[in-house]
C-alpha cells in the first residue's frame, strides 16, 4: 500500500483510461491531459509511481504504462482510498488494485472506494463495504454519488440539486441532510456497484 498525492492518483487514472490504446502516452501527453504547463513537477510524481512499481516505461522506453502487480489488468480496478458514509473525510489516500466482476463496473472509467461509517446503512451500504464508482462530473437527482465538498473532503450520499443548493442525503435517521451552495460541491462519480466481505 502507498500513500498517493491527488496528482499521482490523477496520473494513474489517466493511464488507466489510455491503457487499452495502441501506444503508451508520453510525458507531454500526460501534461496536456492534466493541464500541467511543465514536465518538471510531473517527473517527481512519475518517479514516485515508478519506485512503487505502479508505472513503467512503455515499449522502447517511450511513454508510460501501468504495472499490475499480482493482478490481471482486465479484471482489476484501482482502489483510491476510503470514502465517508458519515461526515466528509479525504477520499483519496491509498492505491491498490481489486478484482471487480465486469457486471459491477460502470461503462466509463471506474474505480473502487472503501466505505467508512454508517450514514448509508438503511440502503444496505455498511462500514467496510467496497463501492464501485463510475467517474462522472454530473449526476441526476436521486443518484448515489461521491461528492467533493470545498475541494477538500469527499462523502458518499444521495444527490439532489435544489435550486442554487446541493442537498446530500444520508440513509440513516441519525444523520441530517447536508446542504451546500452548489458551487461548493463537485460530483466525482456515481456508484454503480457494491461488494462486501463477510
Amino acid at each position: 500500500m502507498l500513500d498517493l498525492s491527488r496528482r499521482q492518483a490523477e496520473i494513474l487514472g489517466f493511464l488507466r483510461e489510455r491503457d487499452a490504446t495502441e501506444h503508451a502516452p508520453t510525458l507531454d501527453e500526460v501534461c496536456a491531459a492534466l493541464g500541467l504547463r511543465s514536465r518538471g513537477s510531473l517527473h517527481k510524481h512519475v518517479r514516485a509511481l515508478q519506485a512503487a512499481g505502479l508505472v513503467r516505461a512503455g515499449a522502447n522506453g517511450r511513454g508510460l504504462q501501468l504495472c499490475y502487480p499480482d493482478a490481471d489488468p482486465e479484471e482489476t480496478l484501482p482502489v483510491l482510498g476510503r470514502i465517508a458514509a458519515g461526515q466528509p473525510i479525504e477520499a483519496i489516500d491509498q492505491q491498490q488494485y481489486l478484482a471487480v466482476p465486469s457486471i459491477l463496473r460502470g461503462r466509463g472509467q471506474s474505480y473502487v472506494l472503501q466505505v467508512e461509517g454508517d450514514s448509508m446503512s438503511d440502503e444496505g451500504i455498511l462500514d467496510g463495504d467496497w463501492v464501485v464508482v463510475e467517474h462522472r462530473e454530473t449526476a441526476r437527482n436521486g443518484e448515489l454519488v461521491v461528492a467533493l465538498v470545498d475541494d477538500e473532503n469527499a462523502t458518499l450520499k444521495r444527490f439532489q440539486l435544489d435550486g442554487a443548493e446541493v442537498v446530500l442525503h444520508p440513509a440513516n435517521a441519525a444523520y441530517a441532510p447536508q446542504r451546500y451552495a452548489a458551487d461548493r460541491v463537485q460530483v466525482q462519480g456515481v456508484v454503480v456497484g457494491q461488494m462486501r466481505r463477510y
